[in-house]
């Protein structure tokens, strides 16, 4: 096999391998963002209804000062009710205490409804102090799981990262330069094996001219179908033989 070829195959093996924790990555930080959901869905909740509790004690706080004034309006009507004589007076003050009878006991009804919807939701959010504390503890376990994860991912890496240097040091800059541009639309498939005579990157067969000159190793050769650098592997080459 061609010196740059294998150095391109290493370096290949080795960004596959640096690709290769995204998904680990991505299913830890799901964790994370999972368990951290449930909370911030939780605390969402409380907010909303400690909301309408605050929203329902000031609608009842209005109807108590409506009740005060119109206690002191059927306390008005009361004293004026001694003084009229005509029975257009008396009528007029009748319907007016009523009236002031008939919202008494709407903002009575409506207090006593506001208080029952209170209680529900104070109930309601004594629950979810419960489901917050148990959904906290939870994200503070995972939290606490994934550190030892990511510590070893990040460790793996970093030798990873290590072998890339030192092979990339070594390397001739233009082939270096060539494989990056490939990789930069192929990814971890820059560099793919020929089995039976066919590119494992697109799966298409290469003509006899290029895997004659795939088996000769003196250049680097890639795909004709989608550019792929090629190569067979050890084993293949000995079997070929």
């Amino acid at each position: 096999m061609n010196i740059y070829v294998k150095e391109l195959v290493a370096l290949s093996k080795i960004d596959k391998a640096l690709d290769s924790f995204n998904p680990q990555i991505a299913e830890i930080n799901a964790k994370v963002e999972k368990a951290q959901k449930k909370v911030d869905d939780l605390l969402e909740q409380k907010e909303n209804i400690a909301k309408v509790i605050e929203e329902n004690n000031l609608k009842i706080a209005s109807f108590e000062q409506q009740i005060e004034d119109l206690k002191e309006q059927l306390d008005s009507i009361k004293k004026k009710s001694a003084e009229v004589k005509t029975e257009r007076e008396i009528s007029s003050l009748s319907s007016e205490e009523q009236i002031a009878k008939d919202n008494l006991t709407y903002a009575n009804e409506e207090i006593e409804r506001l208080n029952s919807i209170n209680d529900v939701k104070k109930a309601e959010l004594e629950e979810l102090e419960s489901e917050l504390a148990t959904a906290q503890e939870e994200l503070e376990k995972v939290t606490e799981e994934i550190k030892s994860d990511i510590a070893n991912i990040e460790e793996q890496k970093a030798e990873l990262f290590k072998s890339r240097d030192e092979a990339i040091r070594s390397m001739d800059q233009k082939i270096l330069a060539f494989y990056e541009k490939i990789r930069n639309w192929a990814g971890n498939t820059a560099v793919v094996k020929v089995e039976k005579q066919a590119c494992y990157g697109c799966y298409m067969k290469i003509n006899d001219k290029a895997y004659s000159d795939l088996i000769k190793g003196e250049d680097i050769v890639t795909c004709p179908h989608c550019g792929r650098v090629l190569y067979i592997e050890v084993d293949s080459e000995t079997a070929e033989a």
